[in-house]
């Protein structure tokens, strides 16, 4: 284990300190304010504004024609200069930033109630792929019905294929959270220290790419660049991230300066047949995800400000407990209008930024919101997993089953629900490593009057509530500090 930093906290019955004093060096340095008693509104905003934006963007830039049995699809970002729009409207690293954050404030409250890092993970685990299972009992027989009842077999397969391959951003996430332990133990001691140098190996990376000319020599970049943005979360957990306006010029402008000189693509997101800086993601990536996160946090303010009223603050708490339904089905809203408008009814899309294509705009996104209303209202209610009693099966469990987990979404990603044997192993892979993150029945009982081990020292009654370490948005009015106000521990969240 990692030593702790020369200061260290009262011993807690954890294998994490839940009190995380900051270096020397953030003590006196200017900073933007951290996350801190109850729940950080500017976090909450970060994680709506992602999810939102990428579900605009999915629905936005497809350019769709049916003909002769096939759907053709195109990119709308993909003329002109709209690849500018790119560099703010690929916000992945925004939400891979605030997920750090969300997970550092997390596992700090758990080890504060005193829970271990296995039971942590585990609950974290159930949240994050509880909501996948209804996505795959549908999709699963779903191609095989519409087969059946003479639909084209190209539509059919390629809906199949997008409708898993979603679940890349699950899949790297749980990577993170399953790292977030660790990872904290580095960052109490080492600081800027660790993204900078997963930042180094990401470069070391593009290098072996960019000069061998396969892009399979990029594949690393999937862990050290999400890693290092999901690190740049617990450094403003900590209130370590000062000088914002330097991170937003300094991202920037080298993102500016990579894609300039150096082999990068102009665009933030995939483009046909052009190398791409997302898949996998590269350093230029990484350089505009800081230079967002920095722009976020100099506005952190002005964010703070807005989601107090109360208007957005109950927008932000009903979004955010849709927020993982909203992210799995919106492609399936798609396929429900594409179906109809361009398929059933042959009728293509417009060229970008026509006149044609910009009053049909709104129309388009008014159906695909009329048609993703049904499946918030009956799939949100996925978003919590049944309730477990506390997690007592150790370590090595909760990592056998955050890797089937892992696997059934990776595998998902790579041939979605079309039909065959894979799709099928892949879901049964979750659902096992689901089962694997409940203790049993017997591991459970306690002799009478005595507390579980897992509490034990805790008098928190939210010590098995899953919602308890839940990042995603309730009310934005808790309590925030002020840039330069010091907060050397994370206090746990208010019930909501």
């Amino acid at each position: 284990m990692i030593p702790g930093p020369a200061v260290r906290p009262a011993a807690t019955p954890t294998d994490l300190p839940a009190t995380i004093p900051a270096p020397r060096a953030a003590r006196t340095a200017p900073r933007t304010a951290p996350a801190t008693a109850g729940r950080d509104p500017f976090i909450d905003v970060l994680r709506v504004f992602g999810m939102v934006l990428v579900v605009l963007q999915h629905w936005s830039i497809p350019l769709l024609s049916f003909a002769d049995g096939r759907i053709s699809t195109g990119n709308a970002l993909a003329a002109g200069n709209a690849w500018m729009i790119t560099w703010i409207s690929q916000v992945m690293p925004l939400v891979f930033f605030a997920g750090g954050a969300a997970n550092a404030i997390s596992r700090r409250n758990a080890a504060r109630r005193g829970d271990a890092s296995p039971a942590w993970l585990a609950g974290r685990l159930r949240r994050l792929a509880w909501p996948v299972v209804p996505l795959a009992a549908v999709w699963l027989p779903l191609p095989h019905l519409l087969l059946a009842l003479g639909v084209p077999e190209q539509p059919v397969l390629t809906a199949s294929r997008l409708a898993g391959q979603l679940l890349w951003f699950l899949a790297i996430y749980l990577v993170a959270v399953a790292a977030t332990t660790p990872m904290l133990r580095l960052n109490m001691v080492y600081g800027w220290r660790v993204p900078a140098a997963l930042a180094a190996g990401a470069v070391a990376v593009d290098v072996l790419r960019f000069t061998s000319g396969l892009d399979v020599a990029g594949l690393p970049n999937i862990a050290l660049v999400w890693l290092a943005v999901h690190q740049l979360g617990f450094l403003y957990a900590d209130g370590r991230l000062g000088r914002p306006w330097v991170l937003a010029l300094g991202g920037y402008g080298l993102g500016a300066a990579l894609v300039a000189f150096g082999p990068y693509p102009l665009s933030m997101i995939g483009m046909p047949g052009a190398v791409s800086n997302m898949a996998p993601p590269t350093v230029a990536l990484l350089a505009v995800g800081v230079g967002q996160i920095g722009l976020a946090l100099a506005l952190r303010r002005s964010i703070v400000s807005f989601a107090g009223w109360p208007g957005v603050s109950r927008a932000l708490g009903w979004a955010g407990d849709r927020m993982m339904t909203l992210y799995l089905w919106h492609m399936s809203a798609l396929f429900v209008i594409v179906s109809v408008v361009v398929v059933g009814l042959g009728i293509s899309t417009p060229e970008p930024g026509t006149p044609a294509w910009l009053s049909g705009w709104p129309h388009w996104l008014l159906m695909l919101a009329l048609a993703m209303w049904p499946l918030l209202r009956g799939f949100a209610r996925f978003e919590a997993p049944p309730t477990a009693g506390p997690y007592t099966g150790g370590a090595v469990r909760v990592l056998v089953a955050a890797a089937l987990v892992g696997l059934g979404l990776l595998t998902l990603t790579v041939v979605g629900f079309v039909p065959g044997v894979a799709p099928v192993a892949g879901a049964g892979a979750i659902v096992v490593g689901l089962a694997l993150t409940r203790s049993s029945r017997s591991s459970r009982d306690t002799s009478p009057g005595s507390p579980h081990p897992s509490v034990q020292g805790s008098s928190d009654p939210r010590s098995s509530d899953p919602r308890s370490s839940d990042p995603r948005p309730s009310d934005p009015r808790s309590s925030v500090p002020q840039p330069g106000e010091r907060t050397g521990r994370l206090h746990a969240p208010s019930p909501r």
